[in-house]
This record gives C-alpha cells, structure tokens and sequence, in this order.
C-alpha cells in the first residue's frame, strides 16, 4: 500500500478480547488514520526528503461535539497519500482534496467544517460540533 510507513500501521479490526477478528484480511484492517503525533511529523519529514511534495493539516479550533481535539495533525502527500486524523474519517477526503490544491499553490487554506454547513453533510461530519483546520504546504 503506497504512503504507509512501516511500523506505525494500527488495525482497528479488533474483537471484544482485543485479538484480531477472524477471516479479516490484513491489508482491509491496516488503517493508517491513527498514529502518534510524532509519527506523523516523521512522515512529513521523511517524504519531503523522498523529493514529494508535502501538506499538514492541523485542526487549530473545536466548537461542540468535535471528532479529534486541537492539535491533531494530518499529513498528506502530492498523490493523495496521507497519515493522520484531523476527524476521525468524518472530512479527510475533503482535507486530503484541499491539501493537494495547498501543495500545487504554496498557499496556505484554513477550512472549516460543521453540521450546519451543507459541505458537512456531503463529507460525513454529523458529530454536531464545528472543527477548523489549517493546512499548509511543508517546504
């Protein structure tokens, strides 16, 4: 799987005993949404020094019921690849779009998502809380 880095994979597939379910494929399981902070970091790191280009998205205000706290990074590479949560699953395909754009431009984007805004709905955030995220280009 292209963009994963070795190590910090975590498998969300787990029985109530907390062992692996059974007849789950390891590569359906391999979730790489959750990981340390500095995991994270690393890879932007890492793949800026592999040559890609390279976006970090940190959600920098919370108003309500929010998925991920301040502070919650996700970093994102030129292909789409990406390590991290800024929401749990809820707007990551949006954050990872806008990255891209970020990327490509060198502009920073502050994005902002919430129940009451009809992008929300589209991009899966129905929590009821409002989450702001500032994305910009690793250089």
């Amino acid at each position: 799987m292209p963009g994963l880095v070795p190590g910090i994979h975590v498998f969300l597939s787990k029985g109530v005993d907390g062992r692996d379910k059974p007849g789950h494929d390891e590569a359906e399981r391999r979730c790489t949404m959750l990981a340390r902070d500095e995991d994270i970091l690393k890879a932007a790191e890492d793949w800026r020094k592999d040559g890609r280009g390279v976006a970090l998205a940190t959600v920098v205000e919370t108003w309500g019921s929010a998925p991920r706290p301040v502070g919650s990074n996700l970093v994102i590479d030129e292909e789409g690849n990406f390590l991290g949560s800024v929401s749990g699953g809820c707007v990551e395909g949006a954050v990872v779009t806008e990255a891209i754009d970020v990327i490509d431009s060198g502009k920073p984007k502050m994005l902002e998502f919430g129940v009451a805004d009809e992008t929300a709905w589209k991009v899966g955030l129905s929590c009821g809380g409002t989450i702001r995220v500032y994305v910009e280009k690793v250089s």
